[in-house]
């Protein structure tokens, strides 16, 4: 297999689980605590999208209705479970999280089954650019990704909300001393949040299978990348996916295509003993 046919693989497997990667580094740096979650948010994602798809045909209409109902669920989740617990422990947080995947699961199970479904779509012919086969459904969906990356990065860095995000993710007390409503900026947070994951699941959804278990498996990945990001660094977080992605699917021809998941396992842990602050992190002194 040509290893450039790799590196496209491996960057649209990256941007799919960049996209997880940056759902849970924001979470992290403004709720502070790790969410679990986020993959079975996705895996929902997957199948909103997979029946917008199936009544619309149409890309645009089956993300903004991925968004729509995963932000919501998002959101739902925030109100009903995490803004209770808050001023809990981390832990308390992490575990309540574990809780709502494993609830969001079995709906999904009991509610769709536990068979594979697939997004029904036409076969087209791939460009050939450089000898290499260029899917015209990669393309797009490579589209989405980097317009979903850009609305995001414009919310954090060229609003007003995105602005009071950063300051309670540098400093909660200094935020809510300053006039900043930490119940706005939680709704918002979890809002974009549910809208990342959804688009990630479509992706995932369009480029393999759709079950209830998909998120669970890129879970881990997206978490060895907002630590090899750095926690808490947008843009580590997406550089990172991109990073592990084309890793991993490099080093299938080695590993074989149920191990190359270790990859992102190997990087993590070396990050870990070696820079535990990550590509993008910053250090933080204690006194």
């Amino acid at each position: 297999m040509s290893y450039l046919v790799l590196v496209q693989n491996g960057i649209a497997q990256g941007l799919i689980i960049g996209l997880a990667a940056l759902s849970i580094t924001l979470v992290f740096g403004i709720a502070r605590f790790p969410n679990a979650a986020a993959g079975d948010m996705l895996t929902f994602g997957g199948y909103a999208g997979l029946f917008a798809f199936s009544a619309t045909h149409s890309l645009l209409a089956t993300g903004l209705a991925a968004i729509a109902a995963t932000a919501l669920l998002s959101l739902l989740m925030y109100y009903a479970v995490f803004r209770r617990l808050a001023g809990r422990s981390a832990v308390s947080l992490l575990v309540a999280s574990i809780g709502v995947a494993f609830m969001i699961r079995a709906v999904l199970g009991v509610s769709f089954g536990h068979g594979q479904l697939v997004y029904e779509i036409e076969l087209t012919r791939p460009y050939i650019v450089g000898g290499v086969r260029v899917s015209p459904l990669d393309l797009k969906l490579a589209l989405i990704a980097f317009v979903t990356l850009a609305a995001a990065f414009g919310v954090l860095y060229m609003t007003s909300i995105g602005r009071q995000m950063r300051a309670v993710a540098d400093n909660s007390d200094l935020a809510r001393v300053s006039g900043i409503r930490p119940q706005r900026v939680m709704a918002s947070l979890w809002l974009l949040a549910g809208a990342l994951t959804a688009i990630a699941g479509v992706m995932l959804g369009m480029k393999t299978i759709v079950a209830p278990e998909i998120g669970w498996e890129i879970l881990l990945p997206a978490f060895a990348a907002a630590i090899f990001g750095g926690i808490g660094s947008p843009i580590g977080a997406v550089a990172a996916g991109l990073i592990l992605g084309v890793a991993q699917e490099l080093s299938t021809p080695l590993v074989g295509f149920t191990y190359k998941i270790a990859v992102s396992f190997a990087v993590m842990c070396a990050v870990l003993v070696f820079r535990p602050r990550g590509l993008f992190g910053k250090a933080e002194a204690v006194r």
